[in-house]
């Protein structure tokens, strides 16, 4: 069930533009991760409950370490939720390494957690709450996903380390923050046919003479001592098998990908194949639509790519979806960005870390 809770969770995707943090310090936490991967919100919207902190360190080290409106946020909570985001690479870390992973990303993950307490703060002011009937329907679909009896649910979220009520509470903020963006953002994201024409129209060297792609990647930098390669290699390869296993490729790039492409599910775009490197040209020539390749080097690193379609001036309206995909994704990214500053220009947020 950890996996359940983990494929579930990832289902929650995260806006372009939203901060990301290096591979070496916390790529190794989770941020990821659904079918309209980019009308679905940030990763760190399934973080927001943060149950009791079960440790007597929490009990002796706990304070307030930040202030948003009339509520605290504390010590504990930020800890719990970068436990709860670890990934095994990181548990199977000394106690020390792993502390200090997290230390160093203390900053980011707090203002993660200021972005959760806006969310549900202004989701409860226009009345969009979770109703039980919501959260209800949500235990069952997830149930009948993965064929499970009440008997079998609960057992497993027990050794998530969450009883049946903290589950039902960590959804039921989910589900009000997904009430708020899609109010607030989704609801309000239109790309119009002409829309779509006016951007053919202003990329006319890229619809015009010659072939060009529309690539997705999960980038992995080349490593400075050349003794580390064969472990970039065997990263990259256990990337090739959750493909095969059918795992979503920009859920993986969120997660895994060491370019910044990776926060918006490892998007490059249209590319003309005149600008590309001679590794891409070699690679994603034998590649059909749909194709993701075996991993690859070029002086950079070491790159895996999905090809989305491939584009020709022959072919430009077969490609007007994806487009229509591309800037909703753009608008929406903008409109977020411009939402969640007005509710941090107008909320009181002290921070005390």
């Amino acid at each position: 069930m950890v996996k359940i809770l983990r494929n579930e969770q990832r289902s929650l995707r995260a806006p372009k533009g939203c901060v990301a943090i290096s591979y070496q310090k916390a790529r190794l936490l989770r941020f990821t991760r659904n079918d309209n991967q980019y009308f679905l919100i940030l990763v760190l919207f399934f973080l927001v409950i943060i149950y009791p902190f079960a440790s007597h360190a929490a009990i002796l080290l706990d304070r307030v370490i930040a202030v948003v409106n009339k509520e605290v946020i504390t010590w504990s909570e930020l800890y719990k939720m970068m436990e709860f985001e670890a990934t095994d690479q990181v548990k199977v870390l000394k106690e020390e390494e792993r502390r200090k992973i997290f230390k160093d990303n203390e900053g980011v993950f707090l203002e993660r957690l200021i972005d959760i307490r806006l969310h549900v703060q202004e989701a409860k002011r226009l009345g969009l709450d979770a109703s039980s009937e919501d959260v209800t329907e949500a235990v069952e679909n997830v149930k009948k996903k993965y064929s499970m009896t009440q008997a079998d649910f609960v057992t497993s979220l027990q050794k998530e380390g969450l009883t049946f009520d903290e589950y039902k509470k960590r959804l039921s903020e989910q589900i009000t923050i997904s009430k708020i963006v899609g109010h607030e953002i989704k609801n309000k994201v239109v790309v119009s046919d002409d829309d779509i024409k006016k951007y053919i129209d202003a990329n006319k060297d890229i619809f015009s003479g010659g072939e060009a792609y529309k690539l997705k990647q999960i980038f992995f930098k080349r490593p400075e001592n050349e003794a580390n390669r064969k472990t970039t290699e065997e990263r990259a390869l256990f990337i090739i098998e959750k493909l095969k296993a059918g795992e979503d490729f920009s859920a993986l790039a969120k997660e895994y990908s060491e370019d910044p492409s990776g926060r918006n599910g490892g998007e490059l775009g249209i590319i003309k194949k005149d600008l590309m490197a001679k590794e891409f040209i070699e690679v994603v020539t034998t590649m059909r639509a749909g194709d993701f390749s075996m991993p690859f080097w070029t002086e950079n690193g070491l790159h895996i790519i999905k090809l989305d379609a491939k584009i020709s001036e022959h072919n430009r309206d077969d490609v007007k979806e994806d487009i229509r995909k591309q800037l909703t994704e753009e608008q929406f990214s903008e409109r977020y960005k411009s939402w969640i500053k007005g509710l941090r220009e107008k909320a009181y947020i002290e921070v005390k870390l």
